[in-house]
């Protein structure tokens, strides 16, 4: 017998991930472009990507606010709540069907339902970028925007530095972590399925 269909994302939080998908792909591209390129070798031009990378980032940052508003206010905050009492054993064993059991056509040992729509690895990491690594990237770069509010030293290093390197630190987790979050997309009823999610609010079970 076919499970029914979950309906697991509002509308709200569609709209809120378009965007903050497209914001976070123009955040990377400018970013890179800014770090890697040279003089022969120009993803965006220097003063345009740092002028889109501002504007997409303090986008970012009212958009990111909405959504921590959004858990505070609706149910959705509670699939960010982290048990952690037996979490190494349920980390270990959602690891464990990622990289074996998934293979073998294993059934999924957490299956999505309406009161937890992430499995235990899904939550823990999706809690660790999105309530760390994401403030970590709003503070460097909010400072290093105005760059006045910095101290001049911090831990006997340049506090303009040591600001800079936590930002594109914090970036790159986020962009591995984008990746990676893609790709796990992929892991549904079809490699489809997930995306489709993002438009009709609708999760396809196994």
């Amino acid at each position: 017998m076919a499970q029914e269909r979950l309906y697991l994302y509002p509308v709200w939080l569609r709209l809120w991930h378009l965007i903050n998908a497209l914001l976070c792909l123009i955040l990377i591209i400018t970013g890179i472009s800014m770090q890697l390129s040279t003089p022969s070798v120009v993803l965006v031009g220097f003063n345009t990507a740092v002028t889109i990378h501002n504007i997409a980032g303090i986008i970012l940052t009212i958009n990111y606010l909405l959504f921590f508003i959004g858990n505070l206010f609706t149910y959705n905050g509670k699939h960010y709540q982290i048990e952690f009492r037996g979490l190494i054993k349920r980390l270990i064993t959602q690891v464990k069907y990622y990289t074996f059991g998934i293979f073998k056509g294993e059934t999924p040992p957490f299956p999505i339902t309406r009161e937890n729509k992430f499995n235990p690895l899904q939550r823990f990491s999706y809690v660790f970028i999105m309530y760390l690594f994401v403030p970590i990237v709003f503070i460097t770069g909010w400072a290093l925007l105005y760059p006045i509010t910095i101290p001049t030293t911090l831990i006997g290093t340049s506090g303009l530095h040591l600001t800079d390197l936590l930002h594109i630190i914090a970036g790159y987790i986020i962009s591995i972590f984008m990746v990676i979050h893609i790709y796990f997309c992929t892991i549904g009823k079809s490699p489809l399925s997930n995306f489709k999610s993002m438009i009709d609010g609708y999760h396809e079970p196994h």
